[in-house]
């Protein structure tokens, strides 16, 4: 055995590692993609046609309601108007879990909301929740 030979066992065994580190990253970065932990398929959840959510009611005036099924929240900052915007996080496609305080919480990041105007309070996400259209219509919202 030469010298030699060590030398090229340990460059092999480098690279395996090497290949290995970049294989369980590539699994990081595909675990915090939109789509993942909990994420809808692709960008953020807007309805492509109108969709009823229930009881305008059930939006409290200066309050916000969560909508996880159709992954959208409502807000009523006074009686009659509602701003309604996509619950899917702007960061990795996670579907907001609670509204707390007036802020809209995403469980993968941590990434907070206002729900009243969707604007990023606290990231990862850098980019706010989009407008939906929303109306009370016959006392039932409908949203898209």
């Amino acid at each position: 055995m030469t010298a030699s030979q060590p030398a090229a066992r340990r460059t092999v065994l480098k690279g395996a590692a090497a290949l290995a580190g970049a294989v369980g990253a590539g699994a990081a970065l595909t675990a915090c993609s939109a789509g993942g932990e909990g994420g809808g398929a692709g960008g953020p959840a807007v309805p492509k046609e109108p969709v009823e959510l229930g009881a305008a009611a059930e939006v409290p005036v200066g309050g916000a309601k969560l909508f996880r099924e159709h992954k959208l929240v409502v807000s009523c900052p006074t009686e009659g108007q509602y701003k309604a915007f996509s619950a899917q996080c702007t960061h990795a496609g996670c579907v907001l879990d609670k509204i707390d305080k007036g802020e809209g919480n995403c469980p993968c990041h941590g990434s907070r909301f206002d729900v009243t105007t969707g604007k990023v309070l606290r990231g990862p996400a850098s980019d706010p929740l989009p407008a939906v259209p929303v109306k009370a219509e016959n006392g039932k919202l409908i949203a898209g």
